[in-house]
């Protein structure tokens, strides 16, 4: 993870989950379908986490795609 985070230049840690613990507590480790095969896999959502430490947005299902301009909207607002 140290490698990806330089590489991109990120100036916040990254974390992993292997055993899925947050990811559940989020709703986001789900049954997916690709190609008519089930498996298991993350459901890209994005959370804003206030200062608080709750949850003041979810953004379900992201598409690249303009998503970034949402995020950036719900934080001005």
């Amino acid at each position: 993870m140290q490698k990806f985070r330089d590489k991109y230049k990120l100036n916040f840690p990254l974390l992993s989950d292997p055993g899925h613990e947050t990811l559940e507590a989020y709703g986001v480790w789900q049954e997916k379908t690709m190609y008519g095969k089930k498996s298991m896999g993350i459901a890209r959502t994005t959370y804003i986490v206030g200062p608080d430490g709750k949850i003041t947005h979810i953004f379900p299902r992201v598409r690249v795609d303009g998503h970034i301009r949402e995020v950036l909207d719900a934080l001005k607002g």
